[in-house]
């Protein structure tokens, strides 16, 4: 009989960001009145904070509220008389161990980009050598102004983060690109990067490879048969890995996410797309993660042209997909290979079969139910069949937990 250990988690939800410094920059955009939240929700996750604010921001928003939730004083005024001889901009500057700006405009970005310190906002930031977060909102047309474009290329060669921004509606009553991020969604950007910072580098120097994603298997120019994988595990074991020092390619059928940022990205459809792109790279890796929902079958006939609709019935004759993740097996030598069994019957039994057929080091077995959501519950089997069945987490989560496999 199999016996499965239970993983305990202790502490899952804690943070280490007490005593962490974020300086809140305001702007004068009409999303100023959401930074009020974005200043709440980081005092309750632990943070300091201090606000510093634009005149025009004040127009929007009173300093007094964004006093009320930090529970320090709004700097706005250069000038403004002082309860001490200290230099504010600079004693801020010092401060800070992240500067975060939301919502960052058009205008703010401009100055910084061409070296304009004005204000006591945009001095404060030409000043701090503290990591500097820009949380774009504006009207489309601004975000598309191609100056935007040069001068967000031109930070970003300076070491600059920019948190892109939502389509919704606008202020303008526009429905497009320009939105200030969620601000859960901001929040949780900070907490990653201060959380990166307590992660140890243990894949520092490694290869690693991650398929990601559903395969399209076209039938006709317009149509094609593929699966419900929406590639987020996949997706959050690259951001994880480069979090953790990996060189990382991921090879990813179509998704609607956010490629992760120092990743090597191969975009494809088919699944012979994928095997391509797999062992044109697999020479060259130390660890290959499997994470993709690639079709075991495609249409063995593809119409060039458009099928008609008719009477009768439709049948289509299909033939296989090459299994790569069982070729990768094949032909590894020094490298890990780690798979992934969806099962909607006999996880376990399943999972285990699929580890030996295809000669991997390490099994992770989830539900089928777990496709499209964004936590899971999984079960990781190694080769001498140890199991152990973790609680219910975030896939965001869950990647490290794969990854601290490999130490």
């Amino acid at each position: 009989m199999v016996k499965i250990y239970k993983f305990i988690v202790q502490n899952m939800s804690m943070k280490t960001n007490m005593n962490k410094n974020i300086l809140l920059g305001i702007t004068g955009g009409i999303a100023a009145y959401k930074s009020a939240n974005i200043c709440s929700l980081l005092k309750k996750n632990g943070y300091n904070v201090k606000v510093v604010m634009t005149k025009n921001a004040t127009e929007i928003i009173t300093p007094l509220t964004l006093e009320t939730l930090s529970k320090n004083r709004v700097a706005i005024d250069m000038w403004a008389e002082k309860s001490n001889i200290d230099v504010e901009h600079i004693n801020l500057a010092d401060w800070a161990d992240l500067v975060l700006i939301a919502p960052a405009t058009y205008n703010i970005i401009g100055k910084v980009a061409n070296g304009i310190a004005d204000d006591m906002l945009s001095t404060v930031i030409s000043a701090t050598c503290a990591p500097t977060y820009f949380a774009l909102a504006m009207n489309v047309n601004m975000y598309n102004n191609p100056i935007l474009k040069d001068n967000i290329k031109k930070l970003e060669k300076y070491k600059y983060t920019f948190i892109d921004a939502d389509s919704g509606q606008l202020a303008c009553d526009w429905v497009a690109k320009g939105r200030l991020k969620k601000e859960s969604d901001i929040v949780e950007i900070i907490n990653n990067y201060f959380d990166s910072l307590e992660q140890e580098r243990f894949l520092e120097g490694k290869n690693i490879l991650i398929t990601a994603g559903p395969t399209e298997e076209a039938i006709d120019p317009i149509r094609y048969l593929s699966n419900r994988s929406t590639g987020k595990m996949g997706y959050a074991l690259a951001a994880a890995s480069v979090k953790l020092g990996a060189n990382v390619t991921l090879i990813s059928g179509p998704t609607n996410l956010e490629i992760p940022g120092g990743v090597e990205f191969i975009s494809v459809k088919s699944a012979n797309d994928m095997y391509k792109a797999v062992f044109n790279k697999f020479e060259e890796i130390d660890i290959a993660i499997g994470c993709a929902a690639v079709a075991d079958y495609r249409i063995k006939e593809y119409s060039t042209s458009k099928i008609k609709k008719n009477n009768g019935d439709l049948i289509f004759e299909l033939t296989r997909n090459p299994d790569i993740l069982m070729e990768m097996g094949r032909r590894k030598k020094e490298q890990i290979l780690i798979g992934f069994a969806a099962e909607s019957d006999d996880l376990i039994e399943n999972a285990i079969k699929k580890l030996k057929k295809k000669n991997l080091n390490l099994i992770v077995a989830n539900s089928t139910k777990a496709f499209g959501n964004d936590s899971n519950e999984v079960f990781f089997i190694d080769k001498e069949k140890n199991i152990l069945e973790l609680p219910q987490m975030k896939k965001d989560d869950l990647a490290f937990k794969i990854l601290e496999t490999l130490k």
